[in-house]
């Protein structure tokens, strides 16, 4: 039997001062999905990332089975633009991104979009050709928006406005969810989206706000005009001064018992409505 060692005075065995607590080793371990900023997940989306010449690309993982569905992608890219490319197994994904992402085999580590400015993307809409934009009032749920983005693409919408202020950040879960339209359709963020509508109306946009108490029901058959349509989250609906700076409410014609539709299905039901006419 060893001897034991002698023990100072005030020390336990271990060396720590006595009556401090063992450190906590779990929390030296990131969470799942702690790492997964930047990084974007899903054919699509990556596909339209690797597409955009406004994306810095770093670096692209691919399992072994889902390569190919990106090679053509990749061929079209100049040299300069192609990222470092690494083929990795699938748990390596699941351990990388946040937990449940249906990355399909394959995750992109790119850059920011850099900003839109409002000011410059009216300027580049045709003066005379009809222009429909997309107001988010108070919806800040990622899934929401990335379903909001991927109606407009699908509908021809030039941008979707939303507040920056507790707006989400443009994430891989927000980009999957919008199915590569992220990439297409202009997400602008202002500090005042009252004022926003004003600056729209000045711009030759007639502001409509879509409200379950609007007078009028928004039926398809626009005229060829600038039209920018205000939408909120489920519950709030409108801020009482979006309401207020609105041209006019207006609500889809839904039919009882169910009065209203989540902000996503109702930006996809109006968009349909405000396609120009033939």
């Amino acid at each position: 039997m060893k001897p034991k060692r002698p023990n100072p005075a005030g020390k336990p065995p271990s060396g720590r001062p006595e009556g401090a607590r063992p450190p906590d080793r779990r929390r030296t371990q990131p969470p799942p999905g702690a790492s997964a900023q930047g990084w974007l997940w899903g054919h699509h989306p990556v596909a339209a990332a690797l597409a955009n010449p406004a994306r810095t690309c770093r670096r692209l993982l691919t399992t072994p089975d889902s390569a190919a569905a990106l090679a053509a992608a990749l061929a079209a890219l100049p040299e300069a633009r192609r990222p470092r490319t690494e083929t990795v197994e699938r748990a390596a994904l699941d351990r990388l991104l946040p937990p449940g992402s249906v990355h399909q085999g394959v995750a992109l580590l790119a850059d920011p979009l850099p900003p839109v400015d409002l000011d410059r993307l009216l300027d580049a809409l045709p003066a005379d050709a009809p222009a429909t934009l997309v107001l988010l009032d108070q919806v800040t749920d990622p899934h929401n928006i990335g379903a909001v983005l991927r109606s407009a693409a699908a509908f021809g919408a030039a941008a979707v406005i939303l507040p920056d202020r507790h707006a989400p950040p443009v994430t891989g879960t927000l980009a999957k969810t919008a199915s590569g339209a992220v990439e297409v359709v202009p997400l602008v963020r202002v500090v005042n989206l009252a004022r926003t509508i004003a600056e729209l109306q000045e711009a030759g946009f007639l502001c409509i706000g879509l409200a379950e108490e609007g007078e009028t029901a928004l039926v398809p058959g626009r005229p060829a005009e600038r039209i920018a349509i205000a939408l909120g989250a489920e519950g709030d609906g409108l801020r009482r001064l979006t309401r207020e700076r609105c041209d006019r409410l207006v609500r889809l014609p839904t039919r009882a018992p169910i009065g209203s539709l989540n902000v996503s299905n109702a930006a996809a039901v109006a968009l349909f409505a405000l396609l120009p006419a033939a």
